[in-house]
């Protein structure tokens, strides 16, 4: 059963592969190539296995990429004074205001469904792309499902299609990955080669 299972999973993960919109992934390096060249910042923002995404992210994108990039997630005493004080539909919104979010800007959503204010899902995220709209900052995403709020006020955004509903979580924050580190290892983003690929030169 197990076997079986395994070659499932991957059968689903082939024909996401055959279907992911390669001209998003294009958009989005050409928007994240613009944010570099005029000094601007970027913010990763997800929940749950898209927060961790999102710390690994910061990472690969400020030391591969060379950009100045936040993700709030990894302010663990912000985050939960934000939520204790104020709630927790408001702690990214807010985090953002802080940084002062501007036209130079960018927001990077991970999420498996990319908000929903109507259904009370991931609002956080919603709020703080209401306001990236207001501040004219750019808004990228790597989201499953429909791609909720953020496919919908994103420049540009890439959706994990749907092959499976029963693994739409581990699909689309799996995926995550896979796109990212597809866009910061691009020879245009990269500006710094990994530790291994460098010593095989």
């Amino acid at each position: 059963m197990s076997h079986s299972y395994v070659d499932q999973y991957f059968s689903e993960a082939i024909a996401i592969l055959e279907q992911i919109d390669r001209k998003q992934i294009e958009a989005m390096i050409q928007k994240l190539l613009a944010i570099r060249e005029q000094g601007g910042r970027l913010f990763f923002l997800g929940v749950g296995g898209s927060a961790a995404n999102c710390t690994h992210a910061v990472n690969d994108f400020r030391k591969l990429a060379r950009m100045e990039v936040y993700t709030p997630v990894d302010n663990v005493a912000e985050l939960t004074a934000r939520t204790n004080d104020e709630g927790w539909s408001t702690v990214f919104v807010e985090w953002l205001k802080g940084s002062h979010l501007n036209h130079k800007d960018a927001v990077f959503v991970l999420s498996v469904g990319g908000g929903n204010k109507e259904k009370n899902v991931s609002a956080n995220i919603v709020h703080a792309l209401e306001y990236a709209v207001q501040q004219k900052a750019a808004i990228l995403g790597i989201v499953g499902r429909d791609g909720g709020f953020t496919a919908r006020v994103a420049n540009a955004c890439v959706i994990v299609p749907t092959v499976n509903p029963a693994n739409v979580t581990p699909h689309s924050e799996g995926f995550q990955g896979v796109i990212w580190h597809l866009i910061v290892s691009d020879p245009r983003m990269l500006q710094v080669s990994n530790k291994w690929e460098s010593l095989t030169k």
